[in-house]
């Protein structure tokens, strides 16, 4: 019996890994912090198979650094806003506009999802950033 579930628990890590790796991933082209979603699918992916351990270290290490990049300026972060908003727009355009190529909610609703998604993880992102350099010691050449 707690082989099965086992086997449930795995095949669940590694279904909710994918996703959000394929998130990820679609969220790369966009100047958001598509490689935390990455980053997340790929520790879920190595809890369900211990074989890809291997990839969470460096995936993790370029994932934080996207992550402070996407907020290191105020162009970024409004640039980051903009593809949100666009993203949201699109979703509810391709859920309204039978025209449209793949119109329906089907396609609206995993816009406007992933929409969310980019708002979420540039919120956490900035958050982390900001407390990082309210951490760490001012530097300064006076103390030379």
């Amino acid at each position: 019996m707690a082989r099965g579930v086992e086997s449930i628990r795995r095949t669940a890590l590694g279904a909710l890994g994918a996703v959000l790796l394929l998130i990820g991933v679609a969220l790369l082209v966009l100047p958001g912090p598509g490689l935390l979603l990455v980053f997340a699918g790929v520790v879920l992916l190595a809890r369900a198979v211990p074989a890809l351990d291997r990839f969470v270290a460096p995936v993790r290490v370029r994932a934080m650094r996207a992550a402070e990049e996407s907020v290191s300026s105020r162009w970024r972060i409004a640039g980051s806003v903009l593809v949100g908003l666009f993203l949201l727009a699109a979703g509810v355009a391709w859920g309204l506009v039978p025209e449209l190529p793949y119109s329906g909610w089907a396609t609206g609703a995993s816009l406007i999802v992933s929409g969310f998604v980019l708002f979420a993880l540039l919120g956490w992102s900035h958050r982390r950033v900001r407390a990082a350099r309210r951490g760490s010691p001012p530097t300064s050449d006076s103390t030379r």
